[in-house]
């Protein structure tokens, strides 16, 4: 098992990591509550893990916060929710607003997560509620998360290519095509849109689709 790694962070593209550590380069999927909080390339970074093993592939997850991975840990034992749909549920939400959402029975939040149905969002409140009192009180309050429309606005080359980072990041944690754009949409369209880097984008499309 492979609970923390220490090292220089090579590339990030969300969800998708790479460390390098003494000469050996791992790659690590991550959530976008870690991905806000991780420094820049080039610069070392500290990231607790979770190893899964399957019969097609050797997974790698990491977390910036041991309330996280154990929150990932706890949803990954519930039935019908594998990693990606964790690591989903995580990059919508903080542990934070998670917690929240059991506590309050707030399934309408929930269910605008990706892959997470009416019926999912259910079995999360019960079987996770129990569990609550086992994890940490670190969890630290996070992003918030949430109209639609197109930009009127020629893009530079640099913005278009923001756009398809941030396209291709909620792509990647289980948006279809069609609803990452409308949510990327909904940011660059509105006249307050000043986000400069993807990870800004990613972050306001995620308010976007809460507000929605």
């Amino acid at each position: 098992m492979i609970g923390r790694i220490t090292g220089i962070l090579l590339e990030k593209q969300a969800p998708e990591l790479l460390i390098d550590v003494q000469g050996v380069g791992y790659e690590v999927q991550v959530s976008l509550t870690t991905y806000f909080d991780l420094p820049g390339c080039g610069e070392t970074v500290t990231l607790h893990t979770h190893f899964v093993v399957r019969e097609d592939a050797q997974l790698l997850f990491g977390f910036a916060h041991q309330s996280e991975r154990e929150l990932f840990r706890t949803l990954i034992k519930i039935s019908g929710v594998g990693p990606k749909m964790a690591l989903a549920i995580l990059s919508g939400m903080t542990a934070w607003d998670f917690v929240r959402c059991v506590h309050d029975n707030d399934t309408a939040t929930l269910v605008k997560l990706p892959g997470v149905g009416k019926k999912t969002a259910e079995r999360l409140i019960v079987e996770v509620r129990d569990k609550l009192e086992s994890f940490s009180d670190s969890f630290g309050k996070g992003h918030e998360t949430g109209a639609d429309g197109s930009p009127e606005l020629p893009l530079s080359s640099k913005q278009s290519d923001t756009i398809a980072e941030a396209e291709s990041a909620l792509i990647a944690l289980g948006y279809k095509p069609q609803e990452a754009a409308r949510m990327v949409n909904a940011v660059v369209s509105d006249d307050g849109y000043d986000a400069q880097t993807s990870e800004e984008l990613i972050r306001l499309s995620l308010k976007s689709m809460a507000k929605a």
